[in-house]
């Protein structure tokens, strides 16, 4: 299979786990050995922007910003998905064009102070597979796969971000199934 990092997986109805029930997931990375990425549309309701800094000893940030579940996988983890202007100077990973990963303290510390990046979508845990495993749920039809762009990225993370991707498919998400059919 090609490599599918800086792609979206867009849950199918039928997916079968509430974690991932419309999500919308920007693959980071995909090799042999596995798959990671970050759901861009699952902001927390448990946590706050200002709560995170606070735990994190950052101080007020400037501006209030939603915090998205990013995955099931070590939840205690942040990632803060950005745009390309700005690069983290202890680590930062392209994604795509216009999209960088950083997952050092330095991106928030900025973000607070306000010289950090221009867009930016901070998320609590990763969604992973091991190797082969995201493979199997696309050949099981759980999941279908779109381009993505750095504008698409960064606009909006609620609801409607699994219909808007769909639409970018072609696909209406109203004629989606949750069940297979036979002919």
């Amino acid at each position: 299979m090609s490599d599918l990092t800086g792609q979206l997986l867009i849950a199918m109805p039928a997916i079968g786990d509430p974690r991932f029930e419309r999500a919308v997931i920007l693959i980071c990375e995909h090799s042999p050995d596995g798959t990671m990425g970050l759901v861009l549309n699952k902001p927390s309701r448990e946590v706050s922007f200002a709560a995170l800094c606070e735990q994190l000893s950052l101080g007020p940030p400037e501006a209030s910003r939603p915090v998205h579940f990013g995955g099931p996988v070590e939840m205690g983890r942040g990632f803060v998905l950005h745009s390309g202007e700005y690069v983290s100077g202890q680590s930062s990973h392209l994604v795509l064009e216009g999209v960088r990963l950083s997952a050092s303290l330095d991106v928030l510390e900025d973000m607070v102070t306000g010289t950090g990046p221009r867009e930016a979508l901070v998320c609590l845990g990763y969604a992973g597979w091991g190797a082969g495993q995201l493979e199997q749920e696309l050949r099981a039809n759980g999941w279908l796969t779109a381009p993505a762009d750095a504008a698409f990225v960064f606009a909006g993370g609620g609801a409607e971000k699994w219909s808007a991707a769909l639409k970018t498919l072609g696909v209406d998400p109203l004629l989606l199934s949750a069940t297979a059919g036979h002919a």
